[in-house]
């Protein structure tokens, strides 16, 4: 924790949360206060205009009537001299009158009493943050066995796939599992990109015995496949679709407590690990879907990068392809303050809520790692630096789209993965067609972030720049074309096929292409742009060739 507060801006220490009140815009009288056994000193530097940290809009510092220092609102605890409610509310209002209206502070006391109340507000006023617990570090693998005897686990379900349960990680989980005297059965036919059929097979194992503890090894594959596992076994009488997201399923919200999961992530890409959503191929309408419930989001994300040196190059690829668009994504997504409707029970608040200041952070930082390291990771399997930062990079950006989501690319990448023909991808192990998953995502992102852009141009803008574009003469309306030029660049460096028409796609195929978007709209509604059918056709149209 920093030992000096910033003056003017909101300080959190371990038992209170202050306010910083100014006397005015130029100084800053030196004191200090002593809080919990610290003492935050401020010094007397000049301040420029207050800016808004979110969307650096001039923003309100309030003035003190007397020139008082801190002003501590809604501490807990303590003997420090507080605020009369009356004034806080009082304060509060002005604030409501004056305040920046970016997504960070366009939430006012009377809008969020007002829906908490039922006053039928339209559109959402809160967020939540959730994630994983994570562990991180190279060999961190070896102490899965200790993590199931601290659990009493009596009898763990481990799912893999094939392939990996030959390689290097599985054979480190399984030392473990043996070392600490741990009783386990393994599932080891999850299918890579797993469709309705592979989930049912996978529920049907884990009914059939009395797990305590489920354990993935793998993708995102695996660990979607063993979310469903669990809660399905969890509810042996739901109908499948009872959990699956509307309009394919019910969308019903889940009550009952789950067995706990841990999830050892072999790719760094999906961020399966971090999140309450598992995707699978809903194959009577060859277009994915998912279940989406912070219910299912595993207990424990067990993040070992010595995991990732046995990634193939082009598995490496579409797995950071799918980090970097997660990011994206995420970060470009409707703010949460414009996602409608505003549920009427927290039960009802979805997982993918939007673009918030939290999940911001991550995306951001996610974007940065990336920028960094994927080439690294791709073009060198031993670069241990690069692939730790990138299973690290799948962390951040699944904590971000996690809670924010995702929107265009995502939801027009599971029809193209639903309806591959006869497509072999390269660098994996499968006998049936294949369009990987981070690369059914970025082959339309420039298409995408063209479009997108107009709603948003400077995070478009900032996105490029994170990701070496030079912005320094780029307009607003550049943004669209700075960023999508910027990602085909990418693309043609690490080889990527040249469009949708490189994996099997013609122009007769996109009236089908946009029939399985329609049904995505638990992500396609995050869009910032409001988009049509039409809409969908074109940026289908313009991703058949990128170069």
């Amino acid at each position: 924790m920093a030992s000096e507060a910033e003056p003017g801006h909101v300080t959190f220490l371990p038992s209170r949360l202050w306010v910083r009140v100014l006397p005015g815009y130029s100084s800053f009288r030196s004191q200090t206060r002593t809080m919990t056994g610290r003492s935050v000193h401020t010094g007397t530097p000049p301040l420029p205009p207050p800016r808004c940290f979110y969307c650096d809009n001039l923003t309100l510092i309030l003035k003190s009537r007397g020139g008082s220092g801190p002003l501590c609102v809604g501490a807990a605890g303590g003997s420090d001299t507080m605020a009369g409610r009356d004034r806080i509310v009082h304060l509060l209002r002005q604030l409501e009158r004056a305040a920046c209206r970016c997504p960070a502070h366009s939430h006012t006391f009377h809008q969020g009493v007002g829906a908490a109340s039922g006053t039928g507000r339209k559109t959402e006023y809160a967020f939540e943050m959730a994630s994983s617990n994570i562990r991180y570090g190279p060999g961190v693998s070896r102490e899965i066995g200790m993590d199931l005897q601290n659990l009493g686990a009596q009898n763990v379900c481990l799912m893999t796939d094939k392939n990996l349960s030959r390689l290097p990680p599985m054979k480190a989980v399984l030392e473990s599992l043996v070392k600490n005297g741990v009783r386990f059965t393994v599932f080891d036919n999850v299918r890579v990109e797993p469709t309705d059929s592979s989930f049912k097979e996978a529920i049907s194992f884990a009914k059939k015995d009395s797990f305590d503890v489920f354990v993935a090894v793998g993708g995102g594959s695996v660990i979607d496949t063993c979310k469903a596992a669990n809660l399905y076994s969890c509810h042996p009488e739901a109908d499948f679709l009872d959990f699956v997201n509307a309009p394919i399923g019910k969308g019903r919200p889940v009550t009952k407590v789950l067995k706990p999961l841990i999830a050892v992530p072999t790719t760094a890409g999906t961020g399966s690990e971090t999140t309450g959503v598992a995707i699978f191929d809903y194959e009577p309408l060859k277009a994915k879907t998912g279940i989406a419930t912070r219910a299912i989001r595993p207990s424990l994300g067990i993040v070992d990068p010595l995991h990732t040196l046995s990634m193939p190059e082009r598995v490496t690829a579409n797995s950071g392809f799918d980090v970097l668009c997660h990011a994206l994504e995420s970060y470009t997504a409707l703010p949460y303050s414009q996602r409608a409707p505003c549920p009427s029970n927290p039960i009802h608040r979805p997982a993918y809520q939007g673009s918030n200041p939290i999940s911001d952070v991550w995306s951001r930082h996610a974007l940065n790692v990336v920028a960094k390291y994927l080439k690294r990771a791709v073009q060198d399997p031993e670069d241990l630096e690069a692939r730790s930062g990138m299973h690290l990079a799948s962390v951040f950006a699944g904590i971000g789209f996690g809670n924010a989501g995702v929107h265009l690319c995502h939801g027009m990448s599971y029809p193209i993965a639903g309806n591959v023909k006869t497509h072999t991808a390269r660098g994996y192990s499968v006998e049936h067609p294949l369009v990987p998953h981070g690369l059914s995502v970025v082959l339309t992102s420039p298409a995408v972030f063209s479009f997108t852009a107009p709603m948003c141009p400077e995070r478009h803008l900032e996105a490029a720049e994170i990701l070496g574009a030079d912005v320094r003469q780029a307009k607003r309306e550049d943004a669209g074309a700075v960023l999508a030029d910027t990602l085909r660049q990418i693309l043609f460096d690490l080889q990527v096929e040249d469009g949708l028409a490189a994996v099997g796609y013609k122009k007769d195929d996109v009236p089908a292409l946009v029939k399985g978007t329609l049904p995505q709209e638990r992500v396609t509604k995050l869009s910032p742009r409001a988009h049509t059918e039409e809409d969908l056709s074109h940026l289908f149209e313009s991703s058949m060739k990128l170069y």
